[in-house]
């Protein structure tokens, strides 16, 4: 009786203090990690895949830094160092994202972890093996320098991490704990989890913030070769990696040599596949798909054109309006533009009916709104917001737009031009007018011309309602410039697309970002309403909740008219050499490039 009442005590005392009694081998968003303490290798890998060989990667742009840490550069910083389609060749993160479950983190650098059910924080225990390339160890020192070093001279997003953190501390010989401030959420310790650690007997605080060439140490399994600034970089494999056998990294890193080689355009780089100059091609264009692969290597077998599913959402890819301009700011006259974009004629037309239609912010997964109607949860989680959704979106019987495929829909143009003359439009001698006596005239924006052909085949839908579109099609850098201020009518973007949607929402839709100059805030949404719904994402506690908050903030994006819903591919397509093997399993998030290897060391 004794015993039963002090093991009770105990267990109050841990709860008062936040204590958990046991670290973890993994941690999870929500609910628990899939695989077991003893588990022995990540899903969708071929453990037994043998390593050696070389795999050459095409990629267009430039580079001129090797440091993917700081601002400068940000843009041209060598592929691959810290790479999320690549791979992190050279640098780490305290734990391992799983590709096969939406948020779960296993161990790396750390070799276990706790925080209390509040994740008012979180404590690492590194792995006693792991070490640099160099074989110096990986320290709490050196997890501590590299927070301070990049919140004080890394890119803007560690500033805004460190400012959420109250302490930083080595709490043992391998401890390493991170306490949070009021400004932190649920998702935060995940975020810090991910975090990559720096050697601070390799780093030099004075020079970091600057562009390099010079190799940088990291704790991964390569190692930067030979570099050639704006052509190649090559990393060769570490044979001293110390986490090879590592559960986290069985069946990964199988190449002996990796070699990024860059291009200037997107025809110079298709023309370099052809020739065999590189090993894997990726293509999201339909036509391409269909038309382009017909060359000697495709027809004898020596290029392989592999499909992929993924169980991920898909991603958004759309006209933005940018409301911060005044032609946009009536809703009606978005919803207006919305109905003009023939998707049945462009989709059958030139993409031979691969894609489909956007028609939620998280397409084909199970936090998308689309088709199921509202829940008694969703309608008491958004409260007195109810009312900006729309009454279809809140009955689940929303669909985007669909034409007669004719090019030329009557039913379509009638319901666009009532919506522009509730939204104070007339037309006169074949030109819309406002109600400012102003024609109806803006941009789009593009980059490349896969983009200028969409605005071109957009713009001739909207002409024929009397609306005059200019199309400007610039540079990489111009584009950039200009997206980063804002200094756009329309844009054609992609927003990608997480099985756990969190942080980032408030750079792309909160209130905080509309303003914020080089945020992904493309739209200028400014609506308390998706602010609030982001929060209830972030403190969701259960799987369920989570669910529940994320199909009501879809609701309110789609009700929101910000942008005209273009289409996404249900699969991945990817052509590469015969000789590259890749797993029987794909992951829950698609292909990962980093557990192929080549087939002619086997």
């Amino acid at each position: 009786m004794g015993l039963t009442l002090l093991t009770a005590c105990l267990f109050v005392v841990m709860a008062l203090f936040n204590v958990q009694a046991e670290p973890a081998h993994a941690i999870a968003m929500h609910g628990k990690p899939a695989l077991p303490f003893d588990y022995k290798h990540m899903p969708y890998v071929n453990p037994d895949a043998p390593k050696g060989g070389k795999i050459v990667h095409g990629v267009m742009g430039t580079f001129d830094s090797v440091n993917p840490f700081i601002l400068k550069s940000l843009r041209t910083n060598a592929r691959g160092t810290r790479d999320p389609l690549l791979g992190n060749l050279v640098f780490e993160s305290l734990l391992f994202r799983s590709r096969d479950e939406p948020f779960t983190m296993y161990g790396l650098i750390a070799e276990y972890v706790e925080w209390p059910e509040d994740r008012s924080w979180i404590e690492f225990t590194l792995n006693p093996k792991a070490k640099w390339s160099d074989g110096k160890p990986i320290t709490v020192e050196d997890v501590i320098f590299t927070f301070n070093l990049l919140a004080e001279k890394g890119k803007p997003r560690y500033a805004r991490i460190a400012k959420k953190v109250s302490k930083l501390e080595q709490t043992g010989e391998r401890k390493v704990r991170f306490t949070f401030n009021d400004q932190a959420d649920r998702e935060f310790p995940m975020i810090i989890a991910l975090s990559s650690v720096l050697p601070k007997h390799a780093t030099d605080p004075e020079t970091f913030d600057q562009s390099t060439l010079k190799p940088m140490i990291g704790s991964g399994p390569y190692l930067m070769d030979k570099i050639n600034p704006g052509k190649f970089i090559n990393y060769k494999r570490n044979d001293n990696y110390w986490a090879k056998d590592l559960p986290s990294r069985v069946g990964f890193s199988n190449f002996d040599e990796i070699k990024i080689e860059y291009y200037r355009t997107q025809t110079g780089l298709f023309e370099a596949f052809k020739k065999g100059l590189f090993d894997v091609y990726p293509e999201n264009d339909p036509s391409a798909w269909e038309r382009s692969f017909d060359f000697p290597a495709v027809k004898n077998g020596d290029v392989v054109k592999d499909k992929f599913q993924s169980g991920n959402a898909n991603k958004m890819f759309a006209f933005i309006f940018n409301t911060r301009k005044q032609i946009f700011q009536n809703q009606k006259t978005r919803e207006a533009l919305i109905q003009l974009f023939d998707f049945e004629w462009v989709n059958k037309n030139l993409f031979f009916g691969k894609y489909k239609r956007n028609a939620s912010f998280w397409h084909g997964s199970n936090l998308a709104s689309f088709g199921i109607p509202a829940s008694d949860a969703e309608k008491e989680l958004l409260g007195k917001y109810i009312d900006k959704i729309k009454p279809e979106v809140l009955a689940g019987t929303y669909k985007p737009p669909i034409s007669n495929g004719s090019g030329h829909d009557r039913k379509l143009l009638r319901k666009a031009s009532n919506l522009l003359k509730q939204a104070g439009y007339t037309m006169r001698d074949g030109k819309l007018f406002g109600a400012d006596g102003n024609p109806m005239e803006f941009e789009i924006l593009t980059l490349g011309q896969r983009q200028e052909k969409l605005a071109i085949i957009y713009r001739r839908s909207l002409e024929k309602l009397g609306i005059t579109v200019n199309i400007r099609n610039v540079d990489d850098a111009q584009y950039q410039r200009r997206t980063k201020k804002f200094e756009y009518d329309m844009v054609l973007q992609t927003y990608t697309a997480s099985l756990s949607p969190g942080i980032e929402q408030l750079g792309r839709w909160g209130t905080v970002s509309t303003n914020l100059e080089g945020s992904f805030n493309y739209a200028g949404a400014n609506e308390p309403a998706l602010d609030y719904l982001i929060d209830k994402i972030l403190q969701a506690r259960s799987r369920e909740d989570f669910v529940t908050a994320v199909r009501a903030y879809d609701r309110m994006l789609i009700s929101g008219d910000y942008l005209v819903p273009l289409y996404h591919l249900d699969q991945q397509w990817v052509a590469h050499r015969s000789y590259i093997k890749t797993p029987e399993k794909t992951s829950l998030y698609g292909f990962r490039l980093e557990t192929w290897w080549d087939a002619r060391e086997e």
